[in-house]
């Protein structure tokens, strides 16, 4: 392949019936959605491509060998424009799906403009978040444009979906669109991957047998996951009972939380210790997992602890948690920012034997349910599993 779509692995020439289209395969959630949802095309035997413009990321180990990895490799996600246009004149998927928001603008402009010279790709934009508070991080100028740009490629979409109704609903809100163009299709979060990496083996003291409980976040380091609120929270219920709290992840906001936790006098029990390979093992052993942020789409910690029967303490953000938690019953839900009303729903549910999470509470976001929805939106004709 040319150098500019450089194919990271030995999978031959195919003609290819996916791509799915990433900025990096970074160490988030999107990005192990789309990781989840490429191998399970390529394992109902769709010929798949993983298409990523910088090749970055903790996950570029975690490729599946039935997936062709393609990287533009480009040092930002708009460069990749005409090496994306290359790829698709040449490779003519049947479909191309993107991910993120600059993806999904490079992802459209260069389907439209590979269909110039014949090219037949459809093209879907998946949206991931809330974005009407997601772009609030922006600068005013940038978002500005972004959102305008957004906007519009949004509107020349074949089709677009998104991970909840909250996130259709605030999608259609903010960049005008008609709510029906927009298909739901929750997150293909619980596979049996998943399931097994959770009943891994792991050794780590604070998760030992009669330990104290260890309450556990899990995402990147940043405004958006408000662990500053956690770590206060935590602080209250340390005051009142032994317990400890481990964040997984990286990001700006480590220098401040542990400045936080000394600060509040708990930094002997608050552990920071990065972006782990398998985060479910940890998942599976805490004794509550929290969320903690500001804005989602549908976070898929919330069902990935379901499906481990780790109970959960969420806020009640916009969007997914009330979805995926049906309005509180499977799980407590809090105001944003209230760090004494998370301490006291984190201090009920220690207080509480572990419950017996229900099947039902995490079956709409099992693999097979959202990929045969994936495989009509995409207009895929219907194959047996391999």
């Amino acid at each position: 392949m040319a150098a500019s779509a450089a194919a990271s692995n030995a999978l031959p020439r195919r003609a290819t019936d996916v791509a799915l289209f990433l900025p990096a395969l970074s160490g988030g959630g999107a990005e192990r959605v789309i990781l989840n949802l490429s191998a399970a095309l390529a394992d109902r035997g769709y010929a798949v491509d993983l298409v990523i413009a910088v090749r970055t990321g903790e996950y570029l180990a975690n490729v599946p060998e039935t997936v062709r990895l393609v990287s533009l490799d480009v040092q930002r996600t708009l460069q990749g424009f005409l090496p994306l246009v290359r790829y698709l004149r040449r490779e003519q998927p049947r479909v191309l799906m993107s991910a993120l928001d600059n993806a999904n603008i490079v992802g459209v402009a260069a389907t439209r403009a590979a269909r110039v010279t014949g090219a037949k790709t459809r093209v879907i934009v998946s949206a991931r978040n809330t974005l009407s508070l997601d772009s609030q991080t922006m600068p005013a100028s940038r978002r500005a444009i972004t959102l305008r740009a957004l906007g519009v490629c949004h509107k020349l979409a074949d089709d677009v979906a998104t991970v909840s109704n909250g996130a259709a609903d605030d999608l259609a809100r903010t960049l005008g669109i008609e709510r029906e163009k927009i298909h739901v299709i929750y997150n293909p979060v619980v596979t049996p991957a998943l399931l097994s990496a959770g009943a891994a083996s792991l050794s780590h003291p604070w998760l030992e047998p009669g330990a104290p409980p260890v309450v556990l976040g899990v995402g990147r380091l940043s405004r958006q996951k408000d662990f500053a609120t956690l770590v206060r929270a935590f602080a209250q219920v340390r005051h009142q009972r032994a317990a400890r709290l481990m964040i997984l992840g990286q990001g700006e906001e480590r220098d401040r939380l542990e400045a936080l936790a000394r600060e509040l006098g708990v930094a002997d029990d608050v552990s920071l210790p990065g972006f782990v390979s398998n985060p479910y093992a940890y998942i599976s052993r805490a004794a509550a997992v929290v969320l903690s942020s500001q804005w989602e789409g549908l976070p898929a910690v919330l069902i990935e602890s379901l499906a481990l029967g780790t109970p959960v303490v969420s806020t009640d953000c916009e969007s997914g948690p009330r979805e995926i938690l049906r309005g509180g019953a499977d799980g407590p839900l809090v105001p944003v920012g209230d760090a004494p009303r998370m301490a006291e729903a984190i201090a009920t549910v220690l207080s509480r034997p572990r419950p017996t999470i229900a099947d039902d509470v995490w079956r709409p976001f099992t693999l097979d349910v959202a990929v045969d929805q994936y495989v009509r939106l995409m207009r895929l004709e219907t194959r047996q599993h391999a």
